[in-house]
């Protein structure tokens, strides 16, 4: 074999490990992102469990609040109902998602803010016990979403760059969505007495 074709097949197989190699860490950062998405959900489903105790400590006390409680029943049920798959979701599915949980953590705020005006209530062990909880669970979510967004933005930022982008497009690897505020989150809150 002459000087040229070893040289040539050297490269080739330079070229060949080099695109393994890069297709390997591609889908190393995938999966980060998944294991990630899971202990979001992880966190979540941790609200989720937690919210049927509240609600009958509240219940015991605020008899006269069914709507208040209705509608964190309803929160909960409609958020633990909408699934992902990180692998292949939609920014409108992610919306969608995003929607649903930051609607618990809207009727959960107005749920211990109605809690807020039963001394007897906001006196018992189990419920400051369980409130404890939740905004642990709350700090949890928030810990599992910032880690999402790292490895998601660590992964867009790999399969974006040059020539990662050719073995992501043949491998079929997209961007994944990211948690984002609010929409009028930037706005500190009115509180009013």
């Amino acid at each position: 074999m002459s000087k040229k074709g070893i040289i040539f097949i050297a490269i080739l197989a330079l070229l060949v490990f080099y695109v393994f190699s890069a297709y390997n860490s591609l889908v190393t950062k995938d999966e980060s992102v998944t294991a990630e998405w899971q202990n979001v959900e992880a966190a979540y489903q941790r609200r989720a469990d937690l919210i049927p105790n509240l609600v009958e400590i509240v219940k015991g006390y605020a008899k006269h609040e069914s709507e208040t409680l209705k509608e964190v029943i309803e929160a909960r049920s409609k958020a633990t109902s909408i699934t992902i798959d990180p692998s292949n979701v939609t920014p409108e599915q992610f919306a969608e998602y995003m929607k649903a949980q930051n609607g618990v953590t809207s009727a959960l705020g107005r749920l211990i803010a109605v809690a807020e005006s039963y001394p007897d209530l906001k006196a018992n062990q189990n419920f400051l016990e369980l409130q404890a909880q939740l905004e642990g669970t709350e700090n949890r979510i928030e810990v599992a979403r910032k880690n999402y967004n790292d490895v998601s933005k660590e992964f867009n930022a790999a399969i974006r760059r040059i020539p990662n982008n050719i073995i992501a497009s043949f491998a079929g690897l997209e961007k994944h969505s990211y948690f984002e505020a609010e929409e009028g989150a930037e706005k500190a809150p009115k509180v009013q007495f």
